[in-house]
């Protein structure tokens, strides 16, 4: 069994637009991510997930050279992630075709885990 992680891209439109929902719509958003995340983890395969803020600082260089970041003028966030198990890369992408970020024109990266020994 190998472990994937799941980037998920939000559109920076689509993350604007979400802060707008009334609390009843944003808790409708948070059951379908919350189903979709259960399934996985009731199949075992969930290792971890975790949303992410959608300000921080990005570090550059040899010198280590501090901005801010990721910057709003880009088109695109990634809103959170998921590290899961599974048999394949095929299988791991079936996983994430659930996944309710696909509504607001999201995408999901999914990328294997590197082990080494």
């Amino acid at each position: 069994m190998n472990k994937y992680m799941l980037a998920f891209w939000n559109a920076i439109p689509s993350e604007e637009s979400f802060a707008q929902l009334s609390p009843e719509a944003i808790q409708v958003e948070i059951e379908k991510w919350n189903n979709w995340i259960g399934g996985i983890a009731a199949q075992g395969k969930m290792v971890a997930t975790e949303a992410l803020h959608n300000t921080g600082k990005t570090v550059s260089g040899s010198a280590n050279i501090v901005t801010d970041g990721p910057f709003t003028e880009g088109k695109e966030i990634i809103g959170g992630f998921m590290i899961l198990t599974a048999d394949s890369l095929e299988e791991a992408v079936e996983l994430s075709k659930g996944c309710p970020i696909y509504e607001s024109e999201g995408r999901v990266e999914v990328r294997q885990i590197q082990v080494f020994n």
